[in-house]
């Protein structure tokens, strides 16, 4: 039936790193200077700081998905 949601379409690569990267930020504080799960970063200091740090893990997810 279409729009059933139990039908859900194949995600890209991009798409589960990025959820990847939202559950690890979201549960060890990843960027903000906390330590967690093997995922420590030096405390981010500004918004640009905490940014930069957020896209250094999404390519780390990124790249461990497409393996």
């Amino acid at each position: 039936m279409p729009g059933d949601k139990s039908e859900s379409p194949m995600r890209s690569k991009e798409e589960i790193a990025l959820e990847l990267m939202k559950f690890i930020s979201e549960t060890t504080g990843y960027g903000k200077g906390t330590a967690g799960a093997g995922f420590a970063t030096k405390p981010a200091g500004n918004a640009e700081e905490y940014a930069e740090s957020l896209l250094q893990l999404y390519d780390r997810c990124l790249s461990a998905v497409s393996k």
